[in-house]
């Protein structure tokens, strides 16, 4: 059956821009939900030094979790070959990470939508770094993950892949082995398109979830596709909230992955209001999981 980690969508800056947070710190509020994991991110200070990478490892595994996904943002669209070599050598970097973290999974993206980069151009580009980075991967027993994404905090510009036609484009041109897809179904809505479309066209390469909600705050999701798909900044109609009170259809989404197979990790992105609405959340998933799986339920 599929198991959940919790990914720290609320104290992003807190762990990653002021130091206010210790990674320690989110490691013991985490680990007392009812989940299996935690997802990492590469970007939390703490991790520029890598002595701490199997000292946090250690800490998680103490209190009996695992940390099964890295969360990176490599830009591969740039047309300057020596910033996407440095882009590869990061990415390669992050493997090594996620390696000795203990993960199964670590994150790619295609990178930022420049405006002079045409579509062809850019899924060829994504393309030819993602597939420089998996022989290293590989060695390493890792599976790189791509995510239809939305936007990294300290871009300029949103995922280039961020529509439904080019993400599949580019996923269709990339191996099975050792790769897979993340799904977000929240990020479709950003991009003014419809997640379960996406999920039926992609559901035999997803491998790992970002689960997460949003919640319309005016308008329709008419308005939204007209006025905010594919925009830079976030969409001011939607807005994070708590699991199954949103836009997402958990049921329809856990059928289609039950349909295919599913049997991995889920991740939550949600709990931007607190640890209370993210233990709501954890709750939820956990009771859809057993609805949907209900086989591998009996301990």
């Amino acid at each position: 059956m599929p198991q959940l980690a919790a990914f720290p969508k609320a104290f992003m800056q807190a762990l990653c821009k002021d130091g206010t947070m210790r990674v320690s710190e989110w490691i013991d509020l985490a680990t007392e939900l009812d989940i299996d994991g935690l997802e990492w991110y590469a970007g939390f200070l703490e991790m520029a030094d890598e002595a701490n990478w199997l000292l946090f490892r250690q800490q998680v595994e103490e209190k009996g979790k695992v940390i099964p996904m890295l969360c990176c943002s490599p830009d591969f669209t740039h047309p300057d070959k020596a910033f996407r070599d440095k882009e590869i050598a990061k990415q390669k970097h992050w493997i090594d990470m996620a390696q000795a973290l203990g993960c199964t999974y670590c994150r790619v993206l295609s990178g930022q939508r420049r405006p002079e980069l045409s579509v062809e151009a850019g899924i060829q580009l994504a393309a030819d770094c993602i597939n420089a980075c998996l022989p290293y991967a590989q060695e390493r027993d890792i599976t790189l993950i791509i995510e239809n994404h939305y936007k990294d905090d300290f871009w300029e510009y949103p995922e280039f892949a961020q529509k439904m036609d080019v993400f599949c484009d580019l996923v269709d041109r990339l191996p099975h082995q050792n790769f897979g897809v993340n799904y977000d179904p929240s990020n479709t809505y950003l991009a003014g398109e419809d997640p379960l479309e996406l999920l039926r066209r992609v559901s035999d390469r997803v491998v790992t979830m970002h689960a997460s909600d949003r919640y319309l705050i005016e308008g329709t999701l008419e308005d939204l596709r007209r006025e905010e798909g594919g925009a830079s900044g976030y969409a001011r109609r939607l807005r994070h909230g708590e699991i199954g009170k949103g836009l997402n259809n958990y049921n329809a989404i856990f059928t289609e992955l039950k349909r295919v197979g599913f049997n991995g990790w889920i991740s939550i992105e949600d709990g931007v209001e607190g640890m209370d609405q993210l233990e709501r959340s954890v709750t939820f998933l956990r009771k859809k999981i057993v609805e949907f799986w209900p086989e591998n339920s009996i301990n």
